[in-house]
């Protein structure tokens, strides 16, 4: 018997009074951000940085700089397996939308943005080090992200994503410290000057399994270059204003998570190595645990691998060899 998969979507606006709800991975970035006693001010401010940042790089007919306002929300997916009790959380992403106040306009942004999966975590917090626990020189099994990018794209091509969302997701995340980033000729409008890195990573395999693309752009103004993970064209596919809700609300996540690397005093140059060791930064003044980010994603690896991936390993085999 072929047992499918059917996907349902969640939406939750995520502003200052945002809490996270039960389902929702406590790995998230806006998960973290909305915890302890200075939650409210933790989202206050963080949205107010993405709204700055939106209005600096969308300055046209905007003398004041407070043309427009960029409306989140968090697109929880759930997985239904036929005949299965239960559904399980799969992936959480985040849809951006632009308020013009000159017009009274709401203009849908882009999903994808912020990108977290239970399934990756498992791969990488789970399976990865599981794999690699006896052996002399590190290495990846065979397999490994197979399940991921075929459940992923699946996901993209449902009834219930084409019902949703107008568009393909762009995912937004930070560059790599282990690799070298030359800086290119070609410059964006807004995505701004092209870096190309010296080599692959495994982050960019995984994702190329989700039938993703990977290109690198510092926008003006900024210090150093994003992954912008994509499918078709992302520099002809995307209006100016979806791509800067983008950049906006990543690169301040960024800032926030990865000040060393997005809050640095230098700019990227011509040839550009990410230190995450870098003392030459300045950190905002929003609460993040780092620490309790990594701990959880083995947590909840550990819950992928419970719930979803050994009661279900013979079916998700099946499916997976289905759509290979």
């Amino acid at each position: 018997m072929q047992h499918e998969f059917t996907f349902s979507i969640k939406s939750l606006c995520f502003d200052e009074n945002y809490h996270p709800s039960d389902s929702t991975r406590l790995t998230t970035n806006f998960a973290n951000l909305a915890r302890g006693g200075q939650r409210q001010q933790n989202l206050r401010n963080t949205l107010s940085m993405i709204n700055q940042r939106f209005n600096s790089l969308a300055h046209w007919d905007n003398p004041a700089g407070q043309r427009y306002s960029v409306a989140l929300e968090i697109i929880s997916v759930e997985i239904q397996i036929e005949n299965a009790a239960n559904t399980f959380p799969s992936i959480e992403v985040l849809k951006t939308n632009i308020i013009d106040h000159s017009t009274g306009e709401r203009i849908e942004g882009l999903v994808g943005n912020n990108f977290s999966s239970y399934v990756r975590d498992y791969d990488f917090s789970v399976l990865l080090p599981e794999h690699n626990k006896d052996q002399p020189q590190f290495s990846i099994p065979a397999d490994f992200g197979d399940l991921h990018g075929r459940l992923f794209q699946s996901f993209v091509h449902s009834a219930a994503y084409q019902q949703h969302f107008q568009k393909p997701p762009v995912i937004c995340l930070s560059v790599s410290d282990n690799k070298i980033y030359q800086r290119a000729a070609n410059r964006h409008p807004v995505l701004g000057v092209e870096y190309l890195p010296n080599e692959t990573s495994l982050t960019e395999q995984y994702f190329k399994k989700m039938g993703l693309n990977v290109r690198y752009f510092m926008p003006d103004n900024s210090v150093a270059p994003l992954a912008f993970y994509f499918f078709g064209d992302l520099l002809n596919d995307y209006s100016n204003l979806e791509l800067i809700s983008t950049i906006s609300t990543m690169e301040t996540f960024q800032k926030i998570y990865r000040p060393e690397i997005y809050n640095a005093h230098a700019v990227a140059g011509q040839r550009y190595q990410p230190d995450l060791t870098s003392q030459a930064h300045s950190t905002t003044k929003i609460v993040y645990d780092r620490a309790e980010r990594s701990q959880l994603a083995v947590k909840q690896g550990r819950f992928a691998e419970e719930h979803f991936i050994k009661p279900y390993k013979t079916l998700l085999e099946q499916w997976s060899a289905r759509h290979a």
